[in-house]
């Protein structure tokens, strides 16, 4: 009797180890359309993911996790919505997260955020993240005015998250873990650097710290200055 006794252990325990799903939104930077202070060209054209400043350049998210020795890429898909331009889902090593990217065309940026807030509602996720520009500062966006099905982790990384976007993720029943408070750069780096953290339940503190230190790195500026770009959520 030990030895089914101890498959059937090893089964439970498997199950009970399932990884964590992750959705990540990316509105790829447009300065066509966007209400940002204009980059070069090629990285700001929000039709082309393999060159975007926030998806095929060296920093983009999907770039980050490639070059690293701690994510894996599982799949990549082609969309059948036109507004997203790029798909791909990856595996940390630890087994412990299952994280799809969405690269949406940067004048879908809207659909984009809304697609977020739905995700959040969903109760498909345990963590959802949206990247890009703020399109709240531009123009307001109506809230889905839904309550998340069950509890969902929510980051936000654009300029002045925390701002335009505490409240209202708040009133969608979700949890923020990590926000902003000032303008910033949403390097992939950021993600890459704290979902391991997240995925270990590690607290909002931690995950604040862990991007503040990140993003001092990757700006070259003191850790407390870097982590002053992100919010200390109560």
């Amino acid at each position: 009797m030990i030895r089914p006794l101890l498959i059937l252990a090893l089964s439970i325990g498997g199950a009970l180890a399932a990884p964590k799903k992750v959705a990540v939104f990316v509105a790829l930077c447009d300065n066509a359309s966007q209400g940002i202070i204009p980059v070069p060209a090629k990285i700001g054209d929000g039709n082309k993911p393999e060159d975007n400043l926030y998806w095929g350049c060296t920093e983009g998210l999907p770039t980050c996790l490639k070059a690293s020795k701690s994510w894996k890429l599982f799949k990549k898909e082609v969309p059948t919505d036109t507004r997203i331009l790029a798909r791909c889902i990856f595996t940390d090593t630890a087994g412990t997260v299952e994280l799809t990217i969405e690269g949406w065309r940067g004048s879908e940026i809207g659909a984009c955020l809304t697609t977020f807030e739905t995700a959040l509602v969903s109760g498909n996720h345990d963590l959802c993240a949206y990247i890009g520009h703020n399109v709240l500062m531009d123009r307001q966006i109506e809230p889905l005015g839904k309550k998340a099905a069950k509890p969902v982790d929510a980051i936000v990384l654009c300029c002045q998250s925390s701002a335009y976007f505490h409240k209202r993720l708040l009133d969608l029943g979700a949890r923020p873990v990590l926000l902003t408070s000032q303008l910033m750069y949403p390097g992939g780096f950021l993600l890459r650097d704290t979902l391991p953290l997240w995925a270990k339940g590690k607290s909002t503190a931690d995950l604040r710290a862990a991007a503040g230190a990140s993003y001092a790195r990757n700006q070259n500026i003191s850790t407390k200055a870097g982590t002053g770009v992100f919010f200390a959520i109560p």
